[in-house]
This record gives C-alpha cells, structure tokens and sequence, in this order.
C-alpha cells in the first residue's frame, strides 16, 4: 500500500468546518504532515475547495486564501488528473455505486494507486467496504508553524458545514 493517502474536498475543507470537534480533527491530519509529509488530491478536489469559497463575500475569500496558497506552497500536495483507467473503474465497480460520481473517481483513484482516502465526509465514511479512513480527533487545538498558524487563524473567518461536500 502507498504511503500517501489521498484526501478530499471534505477533509481540505473540514478545517474550517463549524462543528469544532471536525475541525480540529481535519487540522490535526496536515499539521501532522508539515513538515515532509506527502499526500494526494484530485484536482477536482481543489476545484471543489475553490468553488466552494468563491461563494462567500470577497472579504471572507481575502481572509482565507492566504492560508490556503501557502498551505499548498509549504505541504508536498500532489495534484492529480483523472486517467481512463480511473473513470473505467469508477463506473464498472459495483460497490462505488451510489456515490457521487466526484466521491466515485476519488475511491478509483485510491483503490487504482492501492491507497486510502483519508476523509471527513459523513457519507464517505458511512462506507465499511471502501478504502476510506476518518480523521483522528484532537483534543487539544493542532497548531501549524507559526506564521502558517497566524494565517489560519485569520482564515477561520470561513466557517462551513462539510456534510454536502
């Protein structure tokens, strides 16, 4: 099994979620990571993030993409294009279905790289026979180093409910 996990949309964005037990949990996976640490996401994935924020007011989008640009200067992310091989067996595995076809491609791709998905999505995670891992609680507050820490906290003016990512 490879060592980077993917993650999604839901995970990314569960930093910010309001439920602060989620939260905390999706902080803890990356602040685990930095330094070093590599992971994977589709690139559809980014774009859900973005889509996601471009529906806020600009002033919560300019408090929140400071973080995230540097998020993904300082983290070994790599982002990664769907292939055939991957939208073959999104559609032909019967246990994929009545996913999304977003969740669909994502679980391909893992399963395609012998990988997990490392997620916060409810829906996700409400599936035992798929490759999917939840996010570890945090007690306490994770904390990033220090000025990527100073640009979360100013990014939390994004507060968001993660359950229909």
């Amino acid at each position: 099994m490879s060592s980077e996990p993917f993650l999604d949309a839901a995970l990314f964005m569960g930093m910010h979620s309001s439920d602060d037990e989620v939260r905390r949990g999706c902080k803890r996976f990356f602040t685990e990571r930095l330094p070093g640490g590599r992971v994977l996401m589709s690139l559809e994935h980014v774009g859900r993030c973005d889509d996601l924020v471009w529906r806020y007011p600009r002033q919560t989008q300019d408090d929140y993409y400071p973080f995230m640009d540097n998020l993904h200067t300082d983290m070994a992310i790599d982002r990664i294009a769907y292939d055939e091989d991957d939208l073959r067996l999104a559609l032909e595995m019967g246990s994929l279905s009545g996913l999304p076809p977003h969740e669909r491609l994502l679980v391909a791709m893992a399963i395609r790289r012998d990988t997990v998905v490392v997620t916060a999505s409810p829906r996700l995670l409400g599936r035992r026979d798929l490759p999917v891992h939840p996010i570890e609680s945090a007690e306490r507050e994770p904390v990033f180093p220090a000025g990527l820490e100073q640009l979360y906290e100013r990014s939390l003016a994004l507060r968001i409910d993660i359950d229909n990512l």
